[in-house]
């Protein structure tokens, strides 16, 4: 009995401190997300917050990674008076971090696979904005003025959470504690 006691206090503790993390990547993601705010020309704004959307699903992994990278940024919109956007960021920015871990977890952890990783969640954001731009002015071509400053904030997210990661799998303590990345 004991035995059993032990292990599902091991597993209660586990999942105490994936939902603590998750919370601490939603408040992170809110404050990338905020912390810059540039305006784009479909009415939505370019930001940091895809560093931690990515960073957050390498180390969380799919479940909490998407809970995390979705509530995180759409919180943002939110609060920030981009309330039109927010179910639009809650579904992209949680398949972003949903996508970029079952990818990272399949391509077995690899370096070079953060860069995929983070190329493929990145082009789902992309394209994600440009639809749900288009639908909002009803008409796609509007949608797609977006494209530009979109893939000016994917490369800077790709670029940051990329670089975070490899220098983050450098500490046993960190690998460790997450065993995800």
């Amino acid at each position: 009995m004991e035995h059993v006691m032990e292990r599902t206090g091991t597993t209660a503790a586990y999942k105490v401190k994936m939902l603590v993390m998750t919370a601490l990547f939603i408040a992170l993601g809110y404050v990338a997300t905020t912390v810059l705010m540039v305006p784009s020309p479909t009415g939505g704004y370019m930001n940091l917050g895809d560093t931690v959307v990515l960073l957050g699903a390498y180390l969380l992994g799919p479940v909490y990674g998407a809970v995390a990278g979705g509530a995180g940024p759409a919180l943002a919109d939110l609060l920030g008076g981009y309330g039109i956007y927010v179910p639009a960021t809650l579904v992209i920015k949680a398949l972003m971090g949903l996508t970029a871990a079952v990818l990272y977890q399949a391509l077995h952890k690899k370096g070079w696979a953060l860069v995929v990783c983070g190329v493929v969640a990145e082009a789902i954001m992309v394209v994600g904005y440009a639809l749900f731009d288009g639908f909002l002015a009803g008409n796609l071509a509007v949608g797609l003025t977006g494209i530009p400053s979109n893939l000016v904030q994917a490369a800077f997210g790709l670029a940051a959470s990329t670089l975070l990661a490899l220098a983050l799998r450098k500490s046993s303590y960190v690998r460790k504690q997450f065993p995800r990345l």
